[in-house]
């Protein structure tokens, strides 16, 4: 949205007011800890305020306690962002408690290590189910409840690399699978909603610690992961900070439908 002056000229923002978030309201879910809380706190930090949500409240409120040290307009909602049920109060508790939600961070997630061939149906259907099928109906609840009717929003998803294709190392075919499927969904959802001016876009980070990492990062090992990378590193928590506010803000109005590797090169080498 371009601003006029009094004599109807159009005036161009300052690239700091186009990344300024002030006045917005984010919900980032997953954001207890690990990338969700950095996503958090760098739209925080742009003066958006935020609601957290996850399953466990102590989490949540050990993540809000450190937001809120910083100064951040931060609080919480514990649900299950796996059922419809949870979706739900998740979003009635935000409208309640924050007001009109103008961007959405789709972070919660799950991941299973198994062989294919041994990979059971129960953790399948545990991964797709908040993987997939959670974002999918947050979207639809956040879209409906308010975005179509304030004209407009701002949706990022977060998938992996691991959508890309298969890694050798990683068994992980659930996982793999469920993040492809959320980049074509990000694609799908942007044209169907573009008439709204509702953006939605994916992140796809490669390989950074966090929890749901770790085991991954002691069974392989952290050098041989970083050594995958052109940047021989793995991500740290200031990577994902900026792609993030970028999507969120006005500086990325006119992005969408795009998936963006936050990897260190890695999705760059012939062959994956």
């Amino acid at each position: 949205m371009q601003l006029q002056d009094g004599a109807g000229n159009t005036v161009s923002r300052t690239v700091q007011a186009l990344f300024d978030l002030k006045g917005r309201n984010a919900l980032v879910t997953g954001g207890s800890r690990g990338l969700g809380l950095q996503l958090a706190q760098a739209l925080g930090e742009a003066g958006a305020r935020l609601m957290l949500c996850a399953r466990k409240s102590d989490e949540l409120e050990h993540a809000c306690e450190q937001l809120q040290s910083q100064g951040l307009d931060a609080r919480w909602v514990a649900a299950d962002c796996a059922t419809p049920d949870g979706i739900q109060h998740v979003v009635s508790e935000t409208l309640h408690r924050l007001g009109p939600i103008d961007i959405l961070v789709n972070n919660a997630g799950a991941t299973w290590g198994a062989p294919a061939e041994e990979h059971p149906l129960s953790a399948w259907d545990k991964v797709m189910n908040l993987n997939v099928r959670g974002y999918f109906l947050m979207c639809q609840q956040v879209a409906r409840r308010c975005m179509i009717a304030q004209g407009g929003g701002r949706i990022i998803n977060i998938a992996s690399i691991a959508g890309l294709g298969g890694v050798s190392d990683m068994k992980t075919i659930a996982y793999n699978t469920s993040k492809g499927a959320v980049i074509n969904f990000t694609r799908a959802l942007a044209v169907e909603w573009g008439a709204h001016h509702i953006t939605v876009n994916a992140i796809c980070p490669g390989f950074f610690p966090s929890k749901m990492t770790a085991g991954t990062l002691q069974a392989v090992g952290v050098d041989r992961l970083a050594a995958l990378a052109p940047l021989n590193r793995l991500g740290d928590e200031e990577d994902l900070k900026g792609l993030c506010v970028l999507l969120a803000s006005d500086a990325g109005k006119h992005i969408t439908g795009q998936w963006v590797a936050v990897d260190g090169g890695v999705s760059a080498r012939v062959g994956g």
